[in-house]
């Protein structure tokens, strides 16, 4: 679990298609540089968030780390199209004292999305991007959380039509993540709020059981919600 806040920009000092060593794996491998800042209570087997994707550290020494990258992930992802020398946004697991300054986020990439445009507003810059999966949008509101490329931020506008959303990234934040540097035409990773899909299957589930009744969904629901409010006996 992780909340959003980058920690630090690593560089990308290996991407390696066929690891044979034993950190490798037998697959591809990723190798992290100038990540000392993060590494000092660093574990093996240690979870860490490389652009929004939870990867296990398989080896490191003090600023680096390697991670071995699955066929799934490189398909889901925008990890394939690293390079020696990219940078990369990372973030440690939440630990019972980290503060939560972002959202929940799973690292669990959804889908990449393509920067549509990006338009300076003042000091900011306002991303919009257009996901390749567009059934993602359903969780994606105005004014709610997304994840891109592993940073928390607020979704400012959504055509569900059109499909694209935008974000905004003010000056602080262009600092810090890697998002602020790349161009139109490049992807992001994208991760929606994993509260909205809780959500769409208990509503889904309790539609469910009301079908096939004979009864409106709708007047089904409303008829539910008056019987519970009704005052006991007693």
């Amino acid at each position: 679990m992780f909340t959003g806040i980058v920690e630090i920009i690593g560089t990308v000092s290996a991407l390696e298609s066929q690891d044979d060593s034993s950190s490798g794996g037998g697959g591809t491998s990723l190798t992290i540089s100038n990540a000392s800042e993060i590494l000092g209570d660093g574990h093996l087997g240690d979870s860490i968030s490389i652009n929004g994707t939870c990867l296990t550290i398989t080896e490191f020494d003090k600023a680096s780390f390697k991670v071995g990258v699955a066929p799934e992930t490189l398909r889901r992802t925008n990890l394939g199209s690293l390079k020696q020398g990219s940078d990369v946004n990372l973030e440690r697991a939440v630990s019972a004292s980290t503060r939560m300054g972002g959202h929940f986020v799973q690292g669990h990439v959804d889908t990449i999305a393509s920067i549509v445009s990006v338009t300076p507003d003042g000091n900011a810059l306002t991303f919009r991007l257009q996901p390749r999966d567009r059934s993602v949008l359903r969780y994606v509101v105005e004014k709610g959380y997304v994840t891109l490329d592993g940073a928390s931020l607020t979704i400012t506008k959504v055509d569900d039509v059109a499909g694209w959303f935008e974000v905004m990234l003010i000056a602080y934040t262009q600092e810090r993540v890697v998002m602020a540097a790349k161009e139109t035409g490049e992807d992001v990773n994208i991760e929606v709020d994993m509260v909205g899909k809780y959500v769409e299957k208990s509503v889904a589930a309790y539609f469910s059981g009301l079908e096939g009744q004979g009864v409106p969904i709708l007047e089904k629901v409303l008829s539910r919600m008056l019987s519970e409010r009704k005052p006991t006996a007693g």
